[in-house]
C-alpha cells in the first residue's frame, strides 16, 4: 500500500478564492488517493454560508480547518478588495503557523500549497522542510505578466496606462498598458505595492500551477519553462472549474434549467457578474433596456446596484434586486426573459443546449466554465485581470466580442444591444462559437484520464512530491 502523503492547502480570503485550490485538491486525491489534504482557511469576518455548505461536498481525504476570523474593524476601512483579502492573510499568519505546528507533530508535511495571495505563508515551507507551491488561480498570460512586473516596474516611471506601445510578453498577445490588472492602475497605492510584493516572491517557490492547460496557452507555457525563473517548476494542471451545484436552493434552480429546456437551441445569452461583481442603478438600467432592444432571450443573474464593481466580492447585501429593474421591465420581457436574483447554477446554465451565449465579467473561473461548455462570450470586464482575460479572449483566441469602455464609463443600451446581436446572430458571432467548441474539445482532452496534458502534469507533481516524502 502507497505511503500517505500529507500536505497543506491555504486559500485566500473569500469563496471565489476557497472553491478553485480546493477542485484542485480534489482532481489530486481523486487521482492519487494516498495524497491527504488539510485545508487551512482565513476568513474576514464569520466564514460565509456558502463556503460551509461547499465543503461539506469534499471527500474524506481533505479536511478543513477555519481559522480564528479576522475583525473587519482591525482593518483599514474603504480599501480595495484585493487590500482587505492580503492584510486578512497577514493578521492570520500566527493562526496559520499554529495550524502548520499541530499538523507536523503528527506526521510529516511533504508540501505546503498557497493561493497568491496567501503566499507569505510559504515562507513556513522552510521551517517544517516541506515543498512550496503558489497556486495561480489564472491564465498562464496574467503569470506571465506578473512574473515580469518586477522588470516593468524597474523599466518605467509613468502610469501603465500611459504606455506609447503595447507591452509584449513572449509567448503572449500584446497587451495595452490600460488593460493590466486593476491594481496596477495606481502605481502609488497600497494595492500596487503588494501586486509587486507578490510577484516578487513567486522567484522563491518550488513550483507553481496554473489554473490552464497546455492546448489552450500553449506558447505563453513554453515561454515560461525557457525563460526559467530559477529553480521553479510550471504546472499547467487546468481546467480546474466547480462541477457540482452549491446552492440548496433547488427550486429555483429546477425552475430555471425547466426554462432553459424549452427554449430553441442557441438562443438564449446568460448574463452574469460573477459572485462578485456589481453595477450602478444607471447601468443596470442601461443593460435591462439593451438586453430589451436587442430582442434575444435571455437569462440574467442580478444583484444590488452599487457604485463599486466588486462590492459583492466579500460580502453580500440582503436587498431584492429585483426592486432595481426599471418600471415595466419585468412585464415586458416576460415571454424572453428570466431574471434570477443574486445567484444561478452557472455551470448547470452553460451546460444547457438553448444557450447560445453568456455575457461575463471574464472572471478565469467563468471563461474556463464556459471555455468547457463551448459557450461564446460577450467580454465585459469590471475588476482584477478581468481586461486581460478579455484581451486574450478577443484579440488571441477570438471567441469573444469585447464591449469597449473607458473605466467609470456608462456602456448605453445602443452599444450593448449590437454586441448582444452579433454574438446570438452574426456570421461573426457564429464563428465565435465554432472556435469555442474546438476550445471545448481540447479542455476535455486535457482531462483525459489516460494520456490528458495535465492529468499527466498532475501525475508528475505527485511524483515530485512523493520523491520527498519518501515514497
Amino acid at each position: 500500500m502507497a505511503k500517505t502523503i500529507h500536505i497543506a492547502v491555504i486559500p485566500s480570503p473569500g469563496f471565489s478564492h476557497l472553491v478553485p485550490i480546493v477542485e484542485f485538491t480534489k482532481r489530486l486525491v481523486t487521482n492519487h488517493p494516498n495524497f491527504h489534504v488539510t485545508c487551512i482557511i482565513p476568513s474576514l469576518g464569520s466564514p460565509p454560508d456558502s463556503s460551509k455548505s461547499y465543503l461539506e461536498t469534499i471527500p474524506p481525504n481533505i479536511n478543513s480547518i477555519f481559522l480564528p476570523p479576522i475583525n473587519k474593524q482591525d482593518l483599514p476601512q474603504g480599501v480595495h478588495p484585493g487590500v482587505l483579502i492580503q492584510l486578512t492573510v497577514t493578521h492570520s499568519l500566527p493562526s496559520i503557523h499554529q495550524a502548520l505546528e499541530s499538523l507536523t507533530s503528527k506526521t510529516p508535511l511533504v508540501a505546503i500549497i498557497a493561493d497568491t495571495f496567501a503566499f507569505e505563508a510559504l515562507d513556513f515551507a522552510k521551517e517544517f522542510n516541506s515543498l512550496s507551491y503558489l497556486y495561480f488561480p489564472c491564465s498562464s498570460f496574467v503569470l506571465s505578466l506578473l512574473l515580469h512586473l518586477p522588470k516593468l516596474d524597474e523599466e518605467f516611471s509613468c502610469e501603465y496606462k500611459d504606455l506609447q506601445e503595447p507591452i509584449k510578453l513572449q509567448g503572449c498577445v500584446p497587451i495595452n498598458g490600460i488593460d493590466l490588472p486593476a491594481a496596477t492602475k495606481d502605481r502609488s497605492n497600497e494595492g500596487y505595492k503588494m501586486y509587486i510584493q507578490r510577484a516578487k516572491s513567486m522567484y522563491f517557490v518550488d513550483g507553481i500551477l496554473i489554473n490552464s492547460f497546455i492546448e489552450l496557452e500553449s506558447s505563453a507555457i513554453k515561454a515560461l519553462e525557457l525563460k526559467g525563473y530559477g529553480k521553479i517548476d510550471f504546472f499547467p494542471v487546468g481546467p480546474i472549474t466547480q462541477t457540482g451545484l452549491s446552492n440548496n436552493d433547488v427550486g429555483d434552480e429546477l425552475e430555471c434549467l425547466k426554462w432553459l429546456k424549452n427554449q430553441p437551441q442557441n438562443s438564449v445569452l446568460y448574463v452574469s457578474f460573477g459572485s462578485g461583481g456589481t453595477l450602478s442603478q444607471t447601468q443596470i438600467n442601461e443593460l435591462a433596456f439593451g438586453l430589451e432592444l436587442s430582442g434575444q432571450r435571455f437569462i440574467w443573474v442580478l444583484r444590488a446596484p452599487s457604485d463599486s464593481v466588486s462590492a459583492a466580492y466579500l460580502e453580500a447585501t440582503n436587498e431584492d434586486p429585483l426592486k432595481f429593474l426599471p418600471k415595466g421591465f419585468l412585464e415586458r420581457t416576460k415571454e424572453k426573459g428570466l431574471i434570477l436574483p443574486s445567484w444561478a447554477p452557472q455551470v448547470q446554465i452553460l451546460k444547457e443546449k438553448s444557450v447560445g451565449g453568456f455575457l461575463s465579467h471574464c472572471g478565469w473561473n467563468s471563461v474556463l466554465e464556459s471555455m468547457q461548455e463551448g459557450v461564446p462570450i460577450v467580454a465585459w470586464p469590471l475588476f482584477a485581470e478581468q481586461a486581460m482575460n478579455a484581451v486574450m479572449l478577443s484579440n488571441d483566441l477570438k471567441v469573444a466580442i469585447r464591449l469597449k469602455f473607458e473605466d467609470d464609463e456608462i456602456v448605453e443600451k445602443d452599444k450593448i444591444a449590437n454586441v448582444i446581436k452579433c454574438l446570438m446572430e452574426g456570421e461573426e458571432g457564429k464563428a465565435m462559437r465554432d472556435r469555442m467548441k474546438s476550445l471545448r474539445d481540447y479542455a476535455t482532452k486535457a482531462l483525459n484520464v489516460k494520456d490528458g496534458s495535465s492529468i499527466q502534469t498532475l501525475s508528475h507533481l505527485a511524483s515530485q512530491m512523493e520523491m520527498i516524502g519518501g515514497i
